[in-house]
């Protein structure tokens, strides 16, 4: 149940985000489920993969790589998604940085805190 409701709280900042950020629309709220889903199953298979083959970049950039890892992986998932369009790579960038505040926050208004 918990994984469905975070599920929906995660959907529910990809909508907000053409609110705060022009260059990326959203057709409606399929077009962010769908989403949503593939960037856990993005995030959870490659990006691990990714910091890892580039792990001496990102100890060069003391971690600011991860960022762009981050917008390239949003990028990629705009690219695979009717629907979902976004900008660019700065589009991304800042996206995917408003997508994880949004969410970390509405997830802590809605489920609070773990016991």
């Amino acid at each position: 149940m918990r994984l469905l409701v975070v599920w929906l709280i995660n959907a529910v900042a990809l909508l907000l985000l053409p609110y705060l950020l022009p260059s990326i629309r959203i057709e409606g709220i399929g077009t962010a489920l769908i989403v949503v889903l593939l960037l856990g199953l993005v995030n959870t298979l490659l990006r691990p993969l990714l910091i890892l083959l580039t792990l001496p970049v990102t100890l060069l950039t003391l971690g600011l790589f991860i960022f762009v890892i981050n917008a390239l992986l949003f990028m990629m998932v705009a690219h695979w998604v009717d629907g979902f369009i976004v900008g660019g790579f700065w589009s991304a960038l800042f996206g995917s940085l408003l997508y994880s505040i949004v969410s970390w926050l509405l997830s802590a208004l809605i489920l609070g805190k773990r016991k």
